[in-house]
């Protein structure tokens, strides 16, 4: 079982976001191959994470889905998902964030996170998503963020708000359907809400 991460990414891979409670470590090809091959011994061994079996097979189409894009670009790595591990609690993987790909033409990223039940309602989205936002700002100079959300998603819809999102319009996703879509200027908006 590991007991400890390593402090830094594997060479190419982005850096590991530390923030006060979490690690937001880089879910590199080599990570989701492994994820997806269900050997997690070997995929704790490269994130030094505790990886629960049941969250591998609830994400599999999903880790399939940016293995693939990881494969066709590996550039976007820097923009792809992260699992979210609890720092202080034996390392255990608590969900995942990311951006939907590189900023479009706006200079806008799309942010996503999933928390495993367990771990809602204890502040570990927001504290990921600020960590996951600030970084790109340091690193990229992005300073626009979207968000789209299920309009029956109470959790995050109170999320986005205290982040200081504002609904900028609605969507119809293929796969989940109906959507409101969120926009922040960070960090000017979401100060006053921190």
């Amino acid at each position: 079982m590991p007991n400890s991460r390593s402090q830094e990414a594997p060479e190419g891979s982005p850096p590991v976001i530390h923030t006060a409670r979490l690690e937001l470590l880089p879910a590199t090809p080599e990570l989701l191959e492994a994820l997806l091959a269900r050997d997690l011994a070997r995929a704790e061994a490269l994130s030094g994470a505790l990886i629960p079996p049941a969250w591998v097979e609830q994400a599999a189409g999903y880790l399939q889905l940016r293995l693939g894009e990881l494969q066709a670009d590996p550039a976007r790595q820097r923009w792809l998902d992260r699992l979210i591990v609890l720092r202080d609690e034996g390392g255990p993987l608590v969900g995942h964030l990311g951006f939907h790909g590189p900023p479009d033409d706006r200079g806008v990223l799309e942010v996503g996170y999933r928390v495993l039940e367990a771990h809602r309602g204890q502040g570990v989205a927001s504290e990921a998503v600020k960590g996951l936002l600030d970084w790109a700002f340091r690193e990229a100079g992005v300073t626009t963020f979207r968000a789209s959300i299920a309009p029956g998603n109470g959790p995050s819809l109170r999320l986005a708000a205290r982040l200081g999102f504002r609904q900028v319009g609605k969507q119809v996703d293929e796969e989940d359907g109906e959507e409101l879509v969120f926009e922040v200027h960070w960090p000017l908006e979401a100060t006053e809400k921190r």
